[in-house]
């Protein structure tokens, strides 16, 4: 069963035109813990607003940054954050996940904001208000698998460039990037504004791009989408909405994606520029330009390319991140440095060195012979991609695939493409217990239905684990050293890899 947008954000105000936030305007963020959510509290932040913000969660990957900028938080939700004693006075408006509207739209903190007429809006639309504030041509990094990486990579490079950019990305950016502590979010003074932009329930609504990057088009989410065509259409929409009244937009396209290509051609009369990126030869029937690329050699190190530009120059590059998923996620970032106008020396710069972003095939440690890597991998294409990552950078190792299912409503209607997936590609499989996140519907199936699939399909062997302290301790009991351990989910799972590490260092349990 899916659930519209509207259903999803209940409460919640439609997504509006960008506008600038007024300087000293109260803003309080509830879910501020979150990766999106604690990107629009900082942004709102830097773009003059008095910010306050709440998550019944507690403290996060994202919050020390939010520390960092002074910003108080509170760990529960209540109705006093909205009243003339709350930090900062009475908001003036309220900026809210989903992941609380879509699994309780009748929450307290919401119910009294309502009554006391205090807008109501998703985060994403904070976001789009502080790129509004800064003027700054708005990039947006779109597709299914592979958006925080990629926006990462494109901030990254925009500052080798010079470029000083802003943005929002979904993931932990380095310090070496934000100039403070990892955030999921940038404040710059330059003209480039990027935000990684998530088809979810509409979240992408409030972006209306100059560049937009979209990487991939395949079915996900299918408590909102109930086929692939559905999820093409998203994007159709989308696209064909950023370019109303004659804006002119860029779309930079993964011509070697069927989803993107199927997309590309519904836009049949969109008066946005198509620039394709791709190995293939896709490019040279769908766009108005092609970046064309070919592979050179690939090792544990990354992999080598020559790509050919619309002007007919090539440019030699060496992507340091491993897996051919990250290929082409690297040329997507070229294709919007060309839109951008971006110095060469930096995109060489940048492909060769960016280390990712966190928690996107992240290496957490090696502690007695194993090594552990993180990864959001959360859909069977992204994991199959990140294995075979996985695989160029650690030849000839064992390799664990250790997953923490995100929402039972994904877990159930792709059960057997996991099952294939992690049965094929892994040598050892370990499944924690599912995270339900937004997903108001826990019975639809289980962890152990996961494993006891893996393990009719033969090749790896699979362990329903338990909770992600249970899953790291058994890890423990069992890896040996030469061991690859790849943590893979969207909920906890990086607890498993932080708390596995501490065990093999020989901390008491």
């Amino acid at each position: 069963m899916t659930r519209s947008a509207a259903e999803i954000g209940a409460g919640l105000l439609p997504a509006r035109p960008a506008r600038p936030i007024e300087t000293g305007s109260r803003l309080h963020v509830i879910g501020a813990a979150g990766a999106g959510a604690s990107a629009a509290a900082l942004l709102a932040h830097h773009a003059g607003a008095s910010v306050s913000g709440c998550d019944a969660g507690g403290e996060s990957p994202y919050t020390p940054a939010l520390a960092q900028a002074g910003i108080p938080l509170a760990w529960r939700h209540s109705a006093e954050h909205l009243g003339d004693s709350a930090p900062g006075g009475r908001p003036q408006r309220l900026a809210v996940t989903k992941a609380l509207t879509s699994v309780a739209a009748d929450h307290p903190e919401l119910v009294a904001a309502r009554r006391a007429g205090i807008p109501l809006e998703p985060w994403q639309q904070l976001v789009a208000d502080a790129a509004a504030t800064r003027s700054s041509r708005l990039v947006a990094v779109a597709g299914t698998h592979g958006k925080s990486t990629t926006s990462g990579w494109l901030v990254d490079l925009l500052v080798r460039a010079g470029r000083d950019p802003s943005a929002f990305v979904g993931a932990l950016l380095p310090a070496a990037v934000t100039g403070g502590e990892p955030a999921t979010a940038r404040w710059g003074g330059g003209d480039a504004f990027v935000v990684e932009a998530d088809e979810y329930a509409g979240n992408f609504d409030a972006y209306r791009p100059e560049v937009a990057v979209l990487l991939n088009v395949e079915w996900d989410h299918p408590d909102v989408f109930a086929d692939q065509a559905e999820v093409e259409e998203a994007f159709v929409r989308w696209l064909r909405d950023a370019a109303v009244d004659g804006r002119s937009v860029m779309l930079v396209a993964n011509v070697d994606d069927p989803g993107v290509v199927a997309v590309c051609r519904k836009l049949a009369g969109w008066p946005g520029r198509i620039v394709a990126v791709g190995t293939g030869a896709a490019g040279q029937s769908v766009g108005d330009a092609a970046l064309q690329a070919r592979v050179i050699s690939r090792d544990e190190a990354g992999t080598a390319l020559r790509v050919i530009r619309p002007s007919g120059s090539d440019l030699e590059l060496h992507v340091s991140l491993p897996g051919d998923h990250n290929v082409a996620n690297a040329l997507a970032v070229v294709g919007a440095a060309y839109c951008l106008a971006a110095d060469d020396q930096a995109v060489r710069d940048s492909l060769a060195s960016f280390g990712g972003v966190g928690r996107r095939l992240e290496l957490k440690g090696e502690v007695a012979g194993v090594t552990v890597l993180d990864d959001y991998g959360h859909h069977p294409t992204a994991i199959a991609r990140t294995i075979a990552g996985v695989r160029q950078r650690y030849p000839a190792r064992a390799l664990w695939a250790v997953y923490e299912p995100l929402t039972y409503h994904r877990t159930a209607a792709m059960l057997d493409e996991f099952a294939a997936v992690l049965a094929d590609h892994a040598d050892r499989v370990v499944i924690a217990d599912i995270w339900a996140g937004r997903d108001p519907d826990t019975t639809l199936t289980s962890s152990e239905a996961l494993a006891a699939a893996v393990t009719r399909r033969g090749g790896a062997a699979a362990t329903a684990s338990g909770s992600v302290e249970q899953t790291a301790d058994y890890l423990a009991d069992h890896v040996r050293a030469g061991d690859v351990v790849l943590v893979m989910g969207g909920g906890r799972s990086y607890v498993i890899a932080e708390r596995l590490l501490r065990l093999l260092a020989g901390e008491a349990r």
